[in-house]
């Protein structure tokens, strides 16, 4: 791929609510989005699938989801993981570490990535990606569990979070995660785009990103949804979900795209190239 560039564009949140599921249909048929990340267990997720199912040409992934989110089993099988509701809480740091120290948490969080993983085979749908929610999967333990459990269903790409000019304490940790996924074999974005501006990817920052587009495999992922903010999700109260679907809509950015990547698809596409 040196000297050429792809371009995967990507929807996050798929099967969180249905204003999410609409937003991924009309731009994955009007507009340029290429693949959509399945969060299986969240509470529009079968009206994604069913969605997925009537849009073959769209790429799904698992959206891996191990904070922040709904889990797929039971309080009573992974307690040490969310609360009684079967909800994961949003202090990474913190589980982080337990995932890290405590051999129990371990266990159930690889029940749980089994579980996810054997949900979305339950779909029907072709595993395009894998990536985690929050971008979790940057954590060694978690990564660990993905590969090896990934293998039993098909793993064979993962997003590489690494943004041109990002965050410099990511750095070693997106070296660490590019060497696993590369000594398992697993194919990998070289760049993504919409991370510093997550919830933000209007028609100028997207325009922005695309013009300043680097060689290679390029994921650019979006959250979009008809309408925007904590209808969404209690966490993204500032997310302008409907400004990233008018982005994926816009004219002016398939033109755009077409001019600076018109080799686009999904990572099955890119496995294929």
């Amino acid at each position: 791929m040196a000297g050429r560039t792809m371009l995967i564009v990507t929807a996050d949140d798929f099967g969180l609510h249905g204003d999410v599921n609409a937003a991924v249909e009309q731009a994955h048929c009007d507009g340029i989005l290429n693949a959509a990340s399945l969060m299986v267990s969240a509470p529009a997720a079968a009206d994604a699938v069913a969605r997925a199912h009537r849009l073959p040409g769209l790429r799904v992934g698992l959206h891996l989801v191990l904070a922040d989110g709904w889990s797929t089993l039971p309080w009573e099988s992974i307690p040490d993981l969310v609360d009684i509701d079967g909800r994961f809480g949003d202090a990474m740091v913190r589980d982080g570490l337990r995932f890290a120290l405590f051999p129990a948490a371990r266990a159930q969080l690889a029940l749980e990535i089994r579980a996810q993983f054997e949900a979305f085979r339950q779909t029907g749908l072709t595993l395009d990606h894998v990536n985690a929610h929050k971008h979790f999967h940057l954590h060694p333990t978690i990564l660990g569990l993905i590969l090896r459990i990934g293998r039993d269903y098909g793993l064979r790409a993962m997003r590489l979070p690494r943004e041109v000019g990002g965050a410099v304490f990511l750095r070693p940790w997106l070296a660490l995660l590019r060497r696993r996924l590369e000594r398992a074999g697993i194919v990998h974005n070289d760049f993504v785009l919409g991370l510093s501006d997550s919830g933000a990817m209007d028609e100028a920052a997207v325009l922005a990103a695309l013009d300043r587009l680097p060689p290679g495999v390029v994921e650019m992922y979006l959250h979009p949804a008809v309408t925007s903010g904590a209808r969404i999700g209690a966490s993204m109260p500032d997310y302008r979900h409907a400004d990233e679907l008018a982005a994926l809509l816009s004219p002016r950015v398939r033109a755009a795209a077409e001019r600076v990547a018109p080799r686009r698809g999904g990572f099955t596409d890119l496995l294929t190239a």
